[in-house]
């Protein structure tokens, strides 16, 4: 739709293309950003610009968006709910709503009909584990992309623990998809009111119409509140999915977890065979190491994988998971607390969140032993590692599937002359790095869980001449002949997630299942650390940190009790760091998800002995080592919104003391850096990159901002240093190459991939492997080119 006489050109910066439609709160335009990638505002009509009653809603409309910026919904690019007129860009999603294609080609059935609904109870549950309630759940707030449904609009969203804001004298919502206690105390709605409109919305797009359509919206709304379903047109199968979910009494309705598993459990064309509950539900979580050694074997020839199944193995790549395969139900209280945490940490969830720096998912990384992440003095070219190219290298780039072909984000880590990658959908994959070659994958057989990504590689690959030594004298990986590769396994029942060790090969060495409260302690989902050829992790039972030695048969090496009262996760500045440490915080703070006074602990990784408390006052979060000293960054909250950083703090582990210091511009003045990726330490000064692409490198001994720059890359991750060159990526594949000691921008490339997703504390997306510049974008991709010769922008 072209745009009228009386539109604006721009708003907020963004140059405008077309109107996507309007309704009686504002106007959606089509737009761009600098980098091209195409973004919808919606603009509020200017007689509510002044309505603060409104002006209140948007803005909750803004946070929740955010909070929950994920793979099922729109992610938000920019927004300013303080302007004259308030507007909010979000990423385009392209496709037609499902009332319109329901009008346009009537109801849905078999295998579309089932991707609907797999959708959106993920979309549900993401939204749900960040703490907000969509309550308008409706078809034209679903838009059908090629990629999957997505839902938009979250204008009378709310934060499950927030009052609902109900403007006055007004019910609000479309009584044909409302739930009774939304009709009747719109103030005390949960997440349950959401299950009731996805079940009625899921009857409307099997038979067109709504199971309380009637003449009136007065009728619809008395017969929603005190009438029957109408379910006779609802195919079988369907019908004993949706039944339960429109129980009047809230606490009667499943779950968003429980719901995706009895979706994941039908047929994949939806047919009308028996639905039942999926085998092994309930099952006792045996919590013991699993040793498979032997248990399966697999051959590689010309890169293809052939199967000999063994007990409890992951399906791999092109093998069949089966239709009993099921999300992860009854997580438990921890990982359901961790997701919940997000809330009090605002880490948003996107398509894929957190993954590895270089060699690892730290944040901060090892400079001292990995030249990968340390500046190297004056660099050999603008933009240049100053090491070879793999033989045989040329530009590539390939797709890795998932276990359920939900788009995905990986990360990657070299060794030797391959890539070891991984994600939430994907325990591991190796791929050649001259070419990408897919050498074998083994793909999680659960839906994956936003924020669980790759862990790394311990050990040596051939070529490699690092020799990292672990504690104790023992070689890094040396009890396993060649590198082990360490991922996240989600499972396909209800047991909770796991810790995988694979052999070079894919072979699987050993599993661990995982506990504790990773992503409210410190900021960002990693259960589990690769730390000098140990893993570490905490036990399911919370309450224990445990270490196992990676390349060996996954046996507990020591164990060490949380002090008593506590809550703790296990951090390391790099997976070949000097010192191992623990954040700390009362029992009462993590189940109030508030942590107002962490402490932080040295850890012996010999033995796990846990050193004096050093009590830190607000929420500090550790980002990685500097001159010897851990520095933490101080987060700045807008009500239970992460809004940026105010501080920075190190701590001398001589010393045992903490020095903090305000951030502060070249003319002293103060500096609040807003969120976007995840502050990182590399080549000695620490980085933090706001959402709109801007880059702060902070001395982080001082406080004091070297130099501020513009990537161009809004939603950039955060940064890998070589020769010289920090290295930003995006979820579209977009990379920028600034010089490391005055962030002048060497080159830009163009976008990859077409993603809707963007990241909040995003770690790096790029690494490199010799000369070879690795990025993972959205939709499970990964590329590769020269440093030498990026794909730049004309």
């Amino acid at each position: 739709m072209r745009l009228r006489s009386g539109d604006p050109e721009a708003i907020g910066g963004y140059p405008l293309e077309a109107r996507l439609g309007a309704g009686g709160m504002g106007t959606v335009y089509l737009a761009r950003t600098a980098s091209g990638r195409r973004v919808a505002i919606k603009l509020i009509h200017q007689q509510f610009a002044d309505d603060e009653e409104f002006r209140t809603r948007f803005r909750q409309e803004v946070s929740a968006a955010r909070r929950v910026s994920g793979a099922f919904t729109a992610a938000v690019v920019d927004a300013d709910p303080e302007g004259a007129l308030p507007w909010m860009a979000t990423a385009y999603i392209e496709g037609p709503t499902l009332s319109e294609r329901i009008e346009s080609g009537g109801p849905l059935g078999g295998a579309e009909l089932r991707a609907l609904a797999v959708g959106l109870a993920e979309a549900l549950r993401d939204i749900h584990r960040v703490g907000v309630v969509h309550r308008d759940l409706k078809p034209s707030n679903v838009v059908l992309s090629a990629e999957g449904p997505r839902v938009i609009d979250f204008g009378i969203s709310r934060a499950a623990d927030h009052q609902t804001l109900t403007m006055t004298g007004r019910v609000i919502g479309t009584p044909p998809f409302m739930s009774p206690e939304q009709l009747q105390a719109p103030r005390d709605v949960g997440p349950e009111s959401d299950v009731f409109s996805l079940a009625t919305l899921l009857v409307f797009a099997a038979t067109g119409q709504g199971p309380f359509d009637a003449d009136s919206p007065y009728i619809t709304a008395y017969q929603v509140v005190h009438e029957e379903p109408k379910l006779s047109e609802v195919p079988a199968v369907l019908r004993a999915l949706v039944e339960p979910c429109l129980a009047k009494d809230p606490g009667e309705r499943p779950s968003t977890d429980e719901l995706l598993a009895r979706l994941l459990a039908l047929p994949e064309d939806f047919g009308m065979a028996g639905f039942g509950t999926p085998a092994g539900a309930g099952a006792a979580v045996d919590s013991a190491t699993q040793v498979l050694g032997g248990g399966a074997r697999a051959e590689v020839r010309a890169g293809v994988r052939t199967e000999v199944p063994g007990p409890e193995r992951a399906p791999r790549e092109g093998a069949d998971s089966g239709t009993g395969s099921r999300t992860l139900t009854g997580i438990g209280p921890g990982l359901r607390r961790r997701w919940r945490s997000v809330l009090a940490a605002a880490v948003a969830v996107t398509a894929v969140a957190s993954g590895v720096t270089l060699l690892g998912p730290d944040r901060g990384a090892d400079h001292g032993s990995d030249p990968q992440n340390a500046a190297q003095g004056e660099p050999p070219g603008p933009a240049s590692t100053g090491k070879p190219l793999p033989e045989g290298f040329a530009p590539w780039q390939v797709s890795v599937r998932g276990g359920k072909d939900i788009p995905d984000e990986l990360r990657c880590v070299p060794r030797g002359a391959d890539v070891y990658c991984g994600g939430g959908g994907v325990v591991a994959t190796r791929l050649r790095a001259a070419d990408g070659k897919p050498l074998w994958t083994v793909r999680s057989p659960g839906v994956p869980a936003n924020g669980m990504h790759f862990v790394g590689v311990a050990g040596t690959a051939s070529g490699d001449t690092a020799t990292s030594t672990a504690a104790g004298g023992n070689p890094e990986g040396s009890e396993g002949s060649g590198p082990t590769v360490v991922g996240y396994r989600i499972p396909d029942s209800a047991a909770p997630p796991q810790v995988v060790a694979l052999t070079e090969d894919g072979e699987e060495r050993w599993s661990a299942p995982l506990g504790g409260e990773s992503t409210l302690l410190m900021g960002r989902t990693q259960s589990a650390v690769l730390h000098r050829g140990d893993v570490l992790s905490v036990d399911p039972g919370g309450s224990r940190i445990e270490a196992r030695r990676a390349g060996g048969d996954g046996s507990v090496r020591w164990s060490r009790p949380f002090p008593s009262g506590t809550q703790c996760a296990p951090y390391a500045p790099g997976p070949r760091a000097a010192r191992l440490y623990a954040i700390c915080a009362s029992t009462a703070e993590v189940d109030a998800v508030q942590i107002r006074r962490p402490i932080l602990r040295l850890v012996d990784p010999a033995d796990g002995r846990l050193g004096e408390p050093v009590p830190l006052k607000g929420p500090w979060r550790p980002v990685g080592e500097a001159d010897g000293k851990l520095v933490l960054v101080q987060e700045r909250m807008a009500g239970l919104d992460l809004a940026g950083y105010a501080a920075v703090a190190v701590f001398n582990p001589r010393t045992g003391k903490v020095s903090e210091h305000a951030l502060r511009g070249a003319d002293g003045d103060d500096v609040e850096v807003t969120d976007g990726a995840a502050p990182t330490v590399v080549a000695g000064a620490l980085h933090f990159v706001e959402q709109n692409g801007r880059v702060h490198s902070v001395d982080p001994a001082t406080g004091r901002v070297r130099w501020s720059r513009q990537t161009g890359v809004e939603w950039a991750s955060a940064p890998v240093a070589a020769g010289g060159v920090l290295y930003f990526g995006s979820a579209s594949g977009r990379v920028a190459a600034l010089d490391v000691r005055d962030g002048d921008l060497v080159w830009a490339s163009q976008p990859r991939v077409e993603s809707p997703g963007s990241e909040t504390g995003a770690t790096a997306r790029v690494s490199l492997a010799g000369r070879a510049v690795i990025v993972s974008a959205g939709g499970n991709t990964v590329f590769g080119f020269d440093a030498e010769r990026p794909p730049v922008e004309d």
